[in-house]
């Protein structure tokens, strides 16, 4: 078992529900920070979403209002499994960005 110390950084440049993190299914994943930053003065709401592996549907877990501002859009760790996504949506294209902090624990090597 390994683990590494990871970061993915993330532009949302549509208004569509999107990808900014998947789990490999082979790991499970610690998640220390999602950093969303906005540089302009509009209001943009902003999701963060999590879907479980082989989940019908996303579960919201954080909504921020960003206004010229960045935001930990995570208040504690976050725990993830094989499989499992983070997911972000912003009301306005183009607008937010940032990056996702993780810790990656590789269980391929893993014996049962």
């Amino acid at each position: 078992m390994t683990i590494q110390y990871q970061n993915e950084t993330f532009n949302l440049t549509t208004t569509n529900i999107t990808t900014v993190l998947t789990i490999p299914t082979s790991a499970v994943g610690i998640v220390k920070t999602v950093q969303a930053v906005h540089n302009t003065a509009s209001n943009v709401d902003t999701d963060l979403l999590i879907r479980k592996n082989g989940a019908g549907a996303d579960v919201l877990i954080s909504h921020e209002i960003l206004n010229k501002n960045t935001v930990n859009m995570l208040k504690n760790t976050l725990n993830l499994e094989a499989g499992d996504a983070i997911k972000m949506q912003a009301g306005t294209a183009n607008e937010i960005s940032g990056a996702v902090s993780y810790a990656l624990i590789d269980r391929s090597q893993q014996n049962g």
